[in-house]
């Protein structure tokens, strides 16, 4: 195959690009009012052509999750975008951290067996190709704090809330 199927999914937290390859899930992205340009990112980085459209196990997934409905994800992960020791992380994560709980960048480091590392996971967390489905809003700093997000603070404060771990925003 030397294409890859992309869309962009309207969510709770703003809309969603999604990319897809033979292999699996490939990149979500915050954010995607403007896809072209992440879009042709992608095709730069994976050299394959984009096809708008498919991914619709992907689609169905992550809004049964944003519903509610869905607690665990069941998709094929392409992780090609990621490798060494972030991939090791992010892998770590997607294994030992469910919904509705969540980890600090120090327990990860010590999961890696790198305990010193919680700085170089909190990098791995910041190139998170799959954020949501590899659920990096789930790792906060040792204090509590939510600590920073590619998506944002505020998304990732929406996505604890809909997982029960914050409270629900007032407005």
């Amino acid at each position: 195959m030397d294409t890859f199927g992309w869309t962009v999914l309207q969510t709770p937290i703003g809309p969603l690009l999604l990319a897809e390859t033979e292999n699996g899930l490939v990149n979500v992205h915050f954010h995607a009012h403007d896809p072209s340009r992440q879009v042709a990112r992608l095709a730069e980085s994976l050299a394959l052509r984009p096809v708008r459209g498919g991914l619709c196990e992907p689609i169905a997934q992550l809004s049964d999750y944003f519903a509610g409905d869905l607690k665990e994800f069941s998709l094929p992960l392409d992780w090609r975008l990621s490798a060494g020791f972030n991939r090791r992380i992010l892998e770590l994560l997607y294994a030992r951290v469910p919904y509705g709980q969540t980890a600090s960048y120090g327990d990860l480091a010590r999961w890696s067996g790198e305990p010193g590392a919680s700085r170089a996971v909190g990098a791995a967390m910041g190139s998170n190709p799959l954020p949501v489905v590899v659920a990096c809003h789930r790792v906060l700093n040792s204090t509590g704090d939510l600590g920073g997000f590619g998506g944002g603070r505020e998304t990732k404060r929406l996505l604890l809330a809909l997982e029960g771990m914050l409270p629900e925003p007032l407005f």
